[in-house]
């Protein structure tokens, strides 16, 4: 039976959940207490908790596509253990990305760089 890199892929699933939780309750689009809420989240003064704290290069689809990319490499690297050196690096670069530019939040960005760097140095053994 084959090993998995089981640590590299909870790391990099729970960094996808959280970029994609994160990504919409910071941009609006997750449950109606954000923008329900009345006082400025409820006048429609900030759609998003962070939307006004966004960095120069701000581009807020990242964080879910981002969310998506690391969920499916997250499967990829449970499923196939072999390409795990290719989609370290994908997750990691996605992880970079997303902490810098798509404010995917700093957790998220750190578990996915964690997960990302796991599933580079994993090394595919059989099991005796």
């Amino acid at each position: 039976m084959d090993r998995k890199p089981t640590a590299a892929f909870v790391l990099t699933l729970l960094a996808g959940l959280w970029m994609l939780g994160t990504s919409g309750i910071m941009y609006g689009m997750g449950p109606g207490f954000v923008n329900g809420m009345g006082g400025m989240w409820g006048n429609g003064m900030m759609h998003g908790l962070m939307r006004s704290l966004g960095p120069v290069v701000w581009y807020p689809w990242l964080g879910p596509a981002a969310g998506v990319v690391l969920l499916v490499g997250a499967v990829i690297l449970y499923s196939q253990p072999g390409r795990a050196h290719t989609w370290g690096v994908v997750i990691l670069i996605v992880s970079l990305l997303n902490l810098f530019v798509g404010m995917g939040g700093l957790l998220a960005g750190a578990l996915g760089m964690v997960g990302g760097a796991l599933a580079m140095s994993w090394e595919t053994h059989t099991a005796s």
